[in-house]
């Protein structure tokens, strides 16, 4: 007798478990805002990353279903400075700070390439720490971490 109740306790504690799974309680709850963080340190993907963002906010229908953030350091962030972005980046990071999504300069990369915020196009703050520590925060806060 024994044994029988400890099987239907065992069996029991895993049909909890089940029902309990996020993939249930999904079905029936309204979906998650997902939290993404961006990370950008190639120069040569400026566009590409860029489009992948505008791409993410079309797909989930705009900047209320999602939240993301762009850290962005190394030679990426010659690109973001004021005097060298292209007129359609300019606009890009323009709407996307408008739109809430946090867009971190690393502060190392500032001091080696001798910039301050106000070199960069408007919208950017400074990871201080720098941006691998940003994005290590960022992912701790429960952020999806994406390298395009």
């Amino acid at each position: 007798m024994h044994r029988r109740s400890i099987l239907w306790g065992t069996l029991s504690a895993i049909g909890t478990a089940f029902a309990a799974s996020p993939a249930n309680a999904a079905a029936g709850a309204p979906p998650q805002k997902l939290k993404v963080v961006y990370h950008l340190d190639d120069l040569d993907k400026i566009s590409f990353v860029i489009g992948n963002i505008q791409n993410h906010l079309d797909g989930v229908g705009g900047p209320g279903n999602v939240t993301i953030a762009l850290v962005v350091h190394g030679q990426a962030l010659k690109g973001f400075h004021a005097s060298a972005a292209n007129p359609d980046l300019s606009k890009h990071v323009g709407q996307f700070a408008r739109d809430g999504i946090e867009l971190a300069a690393c502060g190392n990369t500032m001091k080696s390439q001798n910039i301050g915020l106000e070199d960069l196009l408007p919208g950017f703050v400074a990871a201080e720490r720098g941006g691998v520590v940003r994005l290590a925060e960022l992912q701790s806060q429960g952020y999806l971490y994406l390298r395009p």
